[in-house]
């Protein structure tokens, strides 16, 4: 069985998180009413909005202080920054479990793109100094530490974050090191590879 056959039924299996009790909603996401752009359970219908389901809650946690600092952000972030101001801190981790708690959306690679997309996510492309995305984000894009699960996400919103990384719209040290060099098609093959819809 190839490799990419086997990342896609790992992924549709239930980590840890989708077998545990789901975490109360904080009150404070439901007064943002947050569910509004990203679903009740954070799978966004939106492909332009991020899944949160299932997603790293250090990593929920980070971007939620992130956003704080808007001139670091993609534009396309002010209303986030406007609704991370209205969130007192000390709700960042409970919202990072909240969502983090939630089944993640299985990925679903299109098979077309997805063989150059495994290679460049496996092994990076040393010629170009772009590395591979398997040492921080998981054998099986599932995220680790504060580095987000990819698996899953919409397509078209990780295509636009790495464009944004790539362009330092979105300020982020390490991606943008190592998407610089990606051209337009090896973001779309690893988009392709991670399977998002």
């Amino acid at each position: 069985m190839r490799r990419s056959a086997l990342f896609a039924f790992a992924l549709l299996l239930p980590g840890p998180a989708a077998l545990a009790a789901p975490a109360q909603l904080p009150a404070t996401v439901q007064a943002l009413r947050c569910e509004s752009c990203h679903g009740s359970d954070g799978n966004s219908s939106d492909p332009s909005v991020p899944r949160l389901n299932g997603q790293i809650a250090g990593y929920i946690e980070r971007r939620l202080k992130e956003f704080l600092d808007l001139p670091s952000q993609d534009p396309h972030a002010f209303d986030m920054g406007q609704r991370a101001s209205k969130i007192h801190s000390d709700s960042f981790a409970a919202i990072g479990a909240y969502y983090a708690s939630a089944a993640p959306s299985p990925a679903k690679p299109d098979p077309r793109r997805a063989r150059a997309g495994e290679a460049l996510y496996l092994r990076g492309a040393p010629g170009q100094r772009i590395a591979a995305c398997v040492s921080c984000h998981g054998p099986n894009g599932e995220g680790s530490g504060t580095a987000p699960r990819l698996a899953g996400q919409h397509g078209l919103y990780l295509r636009h974050q790495l464009e944004r990384m790539r362009l330092y719209l979105r300020v982020s040290e390490p991606m943008f090191h190592n998407s610089q060099n990606m051209t337009d098609d090896q973001i779309r093959d690893l988009v392709a590879y991670l399977g998002g819809d």
